[in-house]
C-alpha cells in the first residue's frame, strides 16, 4: 500500500511530524509529493489541510486513515521546495506546514469552510434536554434554507469562535456537519469569444447588420474578448450572446495576470558600460559562476561606486543561458527604483514581490514565474522563495539590512535561504553593500566567499565633502531648534541654486516623550512598557507598537495638573521647522505615518526625482538606494540616537545609516555635501562614516566582536517566553534555564555554549504580554539545535506553563 507522508497545518511544535495517510486507488495517479490534500486529523477526525511530502510503500495499512482528497491536480512544490520544508523546520524550529505556508502565495491557500444543517428537529422532550444555546442554534438552523457556513452562525448569534455547541448538536444527531475547501483568492479570468463552426458556414443566414459585423471580425481573427469586441464593432454584450444562442459562436474563459505596473513588452537592450574597475569584479563574477559550482561573493564598494551595473551585467550572462535571476532589496521603500530600473532593461519578464502588493497581485506574479513567464524576480525578503525551476543567481542588495531577518514564525534569514537554493541550483549568490555585515565581511575575508570591491565612484562623481557639527556648541550660541546654523546656511544655498536636500532624523512624530512637571508622571502606553509618542497630523498620543491612542492633553492623567511637557522631536516636527525656516520651499516627508496608502512611496519619490519637492525629510527609508542626480546636500539631525544603543550591532547600525545617507549626496554631475550634527563629534564612527572608511571601521569593530564572543565567533540563539502574567513568564524563564543546563550537562557536554540568565527584554510588555529572554552563546550545529528541539518538547510538558509562549531566535537582529 502507498503511504503518503503528510505536513498537517494547525499543529503544534511539540507533536508536530510528517504524518501517515494511506492513498485509497483513486487518489493514486494525483497524490504526489508536493500536492495538497484534505485528511482526517486527531480523535475528532476533523478535517484539516494538508501538504504530501513523500510517498512511501509499506505491507501494512492497519490503523492508518486514508486521505479524503488531493486538492491539486499537480504539484505545488517542486523537489527543491520539499527538501526545504524539513530545512526550515530543522534551522528555525517552525511546524512542517508553516514552512510550507513560507513557499506558497497567500492567495493560493485553501480555506476549510465548516457548514452546519438540521438534520432533524426534535420533539419538544427532548427538546427540554438542551441547554438554551443550544436550543438557539437549532431554532437558527431551522430557519435558513442552505447550510450556513460556522463563522456566519456564531456571529449571528453572538457566540464565541471556539463555542463548541455546534459540535455537540452534531454529536447529539441533531446537525449534520460539512466541510469543502474555496480557494483564498480565485484566479482572474476574461470572457472570450470564438465562432463555433465557421469553416462550414459561409454566409450565415438571418444575421442583422450588427451580428454580421461581429460575425466577421471573429471569422478574420479567430477570438477577442467580448470587452474587445464592443469596443471595436460600437455593439453590446448582446449582440455576442445572440451569435452564441444560434450556437455560432461559444464562450470561453482564459486566465489573465493581475499587475499593478503597466510596463511594455519590449525591453531595453542597450549595453552596459563598465568603468575598468567594474569590469574586473564583474569578469571575477563571470569566472565564478561558469565554474557551476555556485557558492558566494561579496560585492564591496563604497556608495555610487555602481555595484548594480555591475550584477545587471551579470544577470544578462545568467539569462542568455535561461536561468532564472531573484533580485532581493531589503525593503520595500527601495523597490520603486528598482523596479523602474528592471521593467527599463527587461521588460515584462520581471515578476514583482512585496507586500504591497495585493494577494491576488501576488499570486499571479508567483504563477508567472512558476510557468516560466517571468525570468526575473525582483522584490523583498519574500523574493527569496520565487519557484524557479532552473535558478542560476540570487542577488541580495544592502544584504546588511535587518530587514532581511524575519522577526515571526519562521523566524528565517533570506541570506541562509538563498545559500540553501544556491547550493541546491549550483547557483551564485551575490551580497551587495557599501557597508556590509561584520559577518559577511569575515567570511569574505577568512576566504569562504570570494570578494569583488569597488573602491571608486563611477565616472567623474566623489564623494561628499562631510562637516560634523558639534551641537553643543549650537546650544551655547541660544540655538534651540533642529538645525544648526551651517545646515542652516547650507539648504538656504542649496534653494537659490535650484538643487535638492535630503534630511534624515530616524524617528517618528512630532514629540516623542510627554510628562507631567508637577509629578512626574510620564504619559506611557497602558498595554506596553513604553511613552507615547505626539503626533501632530491626527493630534494624538500614540503608540508605536499596539496603536493605542489618546487625545492631545496639556493635563496629567495622574495630579490632573496642567503641567504636561513635551519634549524631543520626530519628522513631523523637523518638517514644520523647515517650512518656518524657508516659506518658498516645497518640503516633502517621508515616513510610515505619510506613505500608508498603496504605492504612496512610489508617487512622492517619482515627484521629487521630477523636481516637484526641494527637500525630503524623513526616517531611514530616505538613507538608502535612491539616486537623484539632483540631490548635492543631505543633513542628519540626532545622530546619536542610534548609536548609543544597547545592542552590541548598535555601532554597526549608525556606521551603516550614516554612510549610506551621506552616500546619497553627489552622486552625479554636481559636487555633493553632507553635514552631521552630534552632541558626541569626538566619536570614531562619524569620522570612519564621512570617510566610507569601512576597512577600518570593520577592524576596530571585529576586535570588540572576537573580545566578548559575538558573531562571527559565536552564534547567537535567543529564548523567547511571552505570556500575560508576568510572575509566570519569569518562572517559566527559569525553568526552562534549569532544563537546559540538566540536559547540556547530561548528554551535551561536548557543545561549546555560554548561557545568560534570563532577563526581561528591553521593551518587556506589548499589547499586554510580558516578555523574557533567555541569551545563549553557542555555535549552530546540528547537535545544538537537536538539544533546542528536545527542551521545546519537554517544557510543553509542563503544565503549569501552558499560557507562556516559547520561540527560539537563531541569530536574531537584536538580543534586547
Amino acid at each position: 500500500m502507498t503511504v503518503a507522508k503528510v505536513a498537517v497545518e494547525n499543529t503544534v511544535y511539540h507533536f508536530d511530524k510528517a504524518f501517515d495517510y494511506l492513498v485509497p486507488p483513486e487518489f493514486s495517479e494525483n497524490a504526489q509529493p508536493g500536492c495538497r490534500v484534505m485528511v482526517p486529523f486527531g480523535a475528532s477526525n476533523s478535517r484539516r489541510q494538508g501538504m504530501i511530502l513523500a510517498l512511501e510503500q509499506s505491507d501494512s495499512s492497519d490503523k492508518i486513515k486514508p486521505l479524503l482528497a488531493v486538492l491539486d491536480k499537480a504539484p505545488l512544490l517542486s523537489n527543491e521546495a520539499v527538501q526545504m520544508v524539513f530545512w526550515l523546520k530543522d534551522h528555525y524550529f517552525c511546524t512542517l506546514f508553516d514552512a510550507v505556508r513560507l513557499l506558497l502565495p497567500t492567495g493560493i491557500n485553501l480555506k476549510v469552510k465548516t457548514l452546519y444543517a438540521v438534520s432533524h428537529y426534535p420533539e419538544p422532550e427532548e427538546l427540554e434536554t438542551l441547554s438554551p444555546t443550544e436550543r438557539q442554534v437549532l431554532s437558527y438552523l431551522a430557519g435558513q434554507k442552505r447550510p450556513v457556513e460556522r463563522e456566519k452562525l456564531l456571529n449571528a448569534l453572538g457566540l464565541d469562535s471556539n463555542s463548541p455547541v455546534p459540535e455537540q448538536l452534531c454529536r447529539k444527531n441533531l446537525l449534520l456537519k460539512n466541510s469543502d475547501t474555496v480557494r483564498v483568492i480565485a484566479d482572474a479570468t476574461m470572457k472570450m469569444v470564438r465562432l463555433t463552426n465557421c469553416e462550414e458556414v459561409a454566409q450565415p443566414p438571418k444575421l442583422s447588420p450588427k451580428q454580421k459585423s461581429v460575425y466577421q471580425i471573429l471569422k478574420d481573427i479567430g477570438s477577442a474578448s467580448v470587452k474587445e469586441l464592443c469596443y471595436f464593432t460600437g455593439t453590446t454584450p448582446a449582440v455576442a450572446d445572440k451569435l452564441v444562442a444560434k450556437g455560432l459562436a461559444e464562450y470561453y474563459e482564459v486566465e489573465v495576470y493581475r499587475n499593478p505596473y503597466s510596463v511594455k513588452e519590449s525591453a531595453c537592450d542597450r549595453e552596459l558600460v563598465l568603468s575598468q574597475e567594474q569590469q574586473k569584479a564583474y569578469n571575477s563574477l563571470c569566472r565564478q559562476y561558469h565554474s557551476g559550482e555556485g557558492g558566494v561573493s561579496l560585492l564591496y564598494g563604497i556608495t555610487g561606486s555602481g555595484k548594480t551595473s555591475v550584477f545587471m551585467r551579470l544577470i544578462d550572462e545568467v539569462r542568455s543561458e535561461g536561468r532564472g535571476v531573484i533580485v532581493m532589496v531589503p525593503e520595500i521603500s527601495l523597490t520603486p527604483q528598482t523596479i523602474s530600473l528592471f521593467h527599463q532593461r527587461y521588460g515584462s519578464c520581471v515578476a514583482v514581490f512585496h507586500s504591497g502588493l495585493t494577494l491576488a497581485e501576488r499570486l499571479d506574479e508567483w504563477k508567472r514565474v512558476r510557468n516560466g513567464e517571468a525570468s526575473i524576480a525582483v522584490g523583498t525578503r519574500s523574493a527569496v522563495f520565487a519557484p524557479f525551476q532552473n535558478l542560476g543567481l540570487i542577488v541580495m542588495d544592502e544584504e546588511q539590512e535587518s530587514t532581511y531577518k524575519s522577526e515571526s514564525s519562521p523566524r528565517y534569514h533570506a541570506r541562509d535561504v538563498a545559500r540553501f537554493r544556491c547550493a541546491y541550483h549550483k547557483a551564485l549568490l551575490v551580497l551587495c553593500s557599501a557597508t556590509p555585515s561584520v559577518e559577511s565581511f569575515y567570511s569574505a575575508q577568512s576566504g569562504k566567499y570570494s570578494l569583488n570591491t569597488l573602491c571608486a565612484r563611477y565616472g567623474t562623481a566623489q564623494l561628499p565633502e562631510v562637516s560634523v557639527v558639534d551641537m553643543n556648541q549650537e546650544m551655547e550660541r541660544g540655538n534651540v531648534s533642529l538645525f544648526s546654523a551651517e545646515l542652516t546656511d547650507a539648504l538656504n544655498e542649496n534653494l537659490q541654486d535650484g538643487k535638492q536636500s535630503i534630511v534624515l532624523l530616524n524617528r517618528r512624530g512630532y514629540h516623542t516623550f510627554a510628562s507631567c512637571k508637577a509629578c512626574g508622571y510620564v504619559l506611557t502606553c497602558p498595554n506596553c512598557s513604553i511613552s507615547l509618542t505626539y503626533h501632530s497630523a491626527n493630534n494624538r498620543l500614540m503608540c508605536h507598537y499596539c496603536g493605542y491612542s489618546v487625545p492631545f492633553t496639556k493635563e496629567c492623567p495622574e495630579c490632573h495638573e496642567s503641567s504636561v511637557h513635551y519634549a524631543g522631536f520626530g519628522t513631523q516636527r523637523a518638517e514644520e521647522q523647515l517650512q518656518q525656516l524657508f516659506p518658498q520651499a516645497r518640503v516633502l516627508r517621508l515616513d510610515t505615518d505619510s506613505t500608508m496608502s498603496r504605492f504612496s512611496y512610489d508617487k512622492k519619490l517619482r515627484l521629487f526625482s521630477e523636481g516637484k519637492y526641494d527637500m525630503i525629510v524623513g526616517t531611514q527609508m530616505v538613507a538608502k538606494g535612491l539616486d537623484f542626480e539632483n540631490v548635492t546636500l543631505v543633513g542628519v539631525l540626532s545622530a546619536d540616537q542610534t548609536l548609543y544603543g544597547d545592542d552590541f550591532r548598535s555601532y554597526e547600525r549608525a556606521f551603516d545609516l550614516l554612510t549610506q545617507v551621506v552616500g546619497r549626496s553627489g552622486r552625479g554631475k554636481y559636487t555633493g555635501r553632507a553635514i552631521i550634527q552630534t552632541y558626541t563629534p569626538e566619536n570614531e564612527v562619524f569620522r570612519l562614516a564621512s570617510e566610507q572608511n569601512y576597512p577600518e571601521f570593520y577592524r576596530g569593530e571585529i576586535a570588540i566582536r572576537k573580545m566578548m564572543l559575538y558573531p562571527p565567533f559565536s552564534d547567537i540563539c535567543l529564548i523567547g517566553f511571552v505570556g500575560q502574567n508576568e510572575d509566570r513568564v519569569s518562572s517559566a524563564s527559569m525553568a526552562f534555564l534549569r532544563m537546559l543546563s540538566e540536559l547540556a550537562k547530561r548528554e551535551y557536554s561536548s557543545q561549546p555554549m555560554r548561557v545568560l540568565s534570563p532577563t526581561p527584554a528591553a521593551i518587556s510588555k506589548v499589547s499586554n504580554k510580558y516578555r523574557y529572554k533567555i541569551i545563549i552563546k553557542c555555535r549552530n550545529n546540528r547537535g545544538f539545535r537537536e538539544m533546542i528541539s528536545r527542551l521545546l518538547v519537554q517544557f510543553s510538558a509542563e503544565r503549569q506553563y501552558s499560557n507562556v509562549t516559547v520561540y527560539v531566535d537563531m541569530n536574531p537582529d537584536t538580543i534586547l
